[in-house]
């Protein structure tokens, strides 16, 4: 009974004043930075009104509400855009690149234009809702889209860093934020443009994550670190443009590559990196963490990380069976 309990209370508390507030990505806050430090931003929620309150008090005539109407935010972000300002639309993931493909290709990256479409609870943290609001294509779906970059924050500095990031691109973005990502940088990174992030040195394997997969891989890396293993791990913080070069390097400095991400396993980070060796014809272990092509289980978010081996023993599990 105390373990239903719990399991309800932690559902309901994603979708609360005090679970936005408490949430360890503090969007909204971000958000409402962003439109300080820049006028020319303007906010568009599809139903995202909660996360977005300090903004709304800052900021109310930049804030625009079209409740459950994802499709209509994208259009309206492109006049916006048009316009001269540098839209901003934030969505349930599940509903933001899945259910928007089309609008986004030919509204915003057909056209080139400035907007930002910023996910929250990607990947399984909407799982107890059932199959339909994983948002586990996302990142496949994005990948494919000409003109779009893709961010993908590994914790709260890389989103402060990825969301002044998207400010300056040219051109349409998505950032996808993970939820409750264990923290990896100690203040902003220095984030460039397609490369990827060193978070950490090895000589053994690299674990190239993005998103919640950065946290997941560092810690791997310290367990393994304990039975004298060298672990690098590379933060992918873009996935469009892609870090060919890094990926490349990696193969020829250490002995394994192994990816890790919370999205399927067909067309995100782990796909890319094969993408990149088959295509240099580079030779060498590869392994990967990701969701599989299945219909997945439902459930709590914490429960289906740990189905599917996206955690750090998880991680070091893998790690250990690549380089056996």
């Amino acid at each position: 009974m105390t373990t239903t309990t719990n399991r309800a209370a932690a559902m309901e508390d994603v979708f609360s004043d005090e679970g936005q507030a408490s949430s360890l990505n503090l969007l909204g806050h971000a958000m409402a930075e962003l439109a300080d430090r820049h006028d020319d931003v303007v906010v568009i929620s599809a139903d995202m009104g909660s996360a977005l309150s300090e903004l709304r008090e800052r900021h109310p005539d930049r804030y625009v509400e079209l409740g459950i109407a994802e499709t209509n935010t994208i259009s309206v972000a492109a006049g916006l855009a048009a316009s001269g300002f540098r839209p901003y639309v934030m969505a349930f993931a599940p509903f933001g690149m899945i259910k928007c493909a089309e609008q986004i290709r030919t509204d915003w990256a057909a056209t080139m234009l400035p907007v930002t479409l910023v996910t929250r609870l990607s990947g399984l943290a909407m799982g107890y809702f059932g199959a339909s609001h994983h948002a586990v294509e996302d990142l496949a779906i994005a990948r494919s889209i000409t003109n779009l970059t893709v961010m993908t924050p590994a914790d709260n500095y890389a989103t402060l860093g990825l969301l002044e990031a998207s400010h300056q691109s040219a051109g349409p973005v998505l950032l996808r934020v993970s939820e409750a990502t264990a923290p990896v940088y100690s203040s902003v990174p220095e984030l460039e443009p397609g490369r990827f992030v060193r978070v950490r040195e090895g000589n053994d394997l690299t674990i190239i994550g993005t998103g919640a997969g950065v946290g997941c891989a560092l810690g791997a890396a310290r367990a393994l670190e304990e039975e004298g293993l060298g672990v690098a791990v590379l933060d992918a913080a873009y996935l469009k443009p892609f870090d060919v070069a890094a990926v490349l390097e990696a193969a020829g400095s250490t002995r394994a590559i192994l990816t890790v991400e919370e999205h399927s396993e067909v067309g995100g980070l782990g796909a890319a990196v094969a993408e990149v060796l088959g295509r240099n014809g580079v030779a060498t272990r590869f392994g990967s963490v990701a969701l599989p092509d299945a219909d997945l289980e439902v459930g709590v978010p914490a429960e289906l990380l740990e189905v599917y081996g996206i955690t750090v023993e998880g991680v070091a599990r893998t790690a250990r069976d690549l380089l056996a």
